[in-house]
């Protein structure tokens, strides 16, 4: 029997969910910037600083922000788990597949906490 060891979820239909809830959060993320960059005239630095001022705003980057952490992650682990099997890589693959993970989320991690720094730090 196979166990989760670094796996978030219990099956691979949470795992699917919530990488096409968090696609779907990404793209409504980039289509909400896309639409303010071309609609608005003369953007300034006060006009972007103004966008992110905004609590609203400043919880959909947050939001925005965990679903590019868990899409990364799920799509990270279905990487490792698929191509670094002991088949491609003999004995050494499950300490192989646990230092790319650890340093996936590591980078994951940091990257989070830098985010929230720059959102709430404006």
């Amino acid at each position: 029997m196979v166990t989760n060891v670094t796996n978030f979820s219990r099956s691979g239909l949470y795992d699917w969910m919530a990488q096409r809830v968090s696609a779907v959060i990404l793209a409504a993320y980039t289509l909400f910037l896309l639409g303010y960059l071309f609609f608005g005239s003369d953007l300034t630095y006060a006009d972007w600083h103004g966008l992110y001022s905004s609590t609203g705003m400043r919880v959909f980057s947050l939001l925005a922000l965990v679903a590019l952490s868990v899409h990364a992650w799920v799509g990270m682990w279905t990487i490792s788990t698929d191509y670094l099997t002991p088949m491609a890589l003999g004995k050494l693959a499950t300490v192989v597949r646990f230092l790319f993970q650890a340093a996936c989320g590591i980078a994951m991690f940091a990257f989070f906490v830098w985010g929230v720094q720059i959102l709430w730090g404006i």
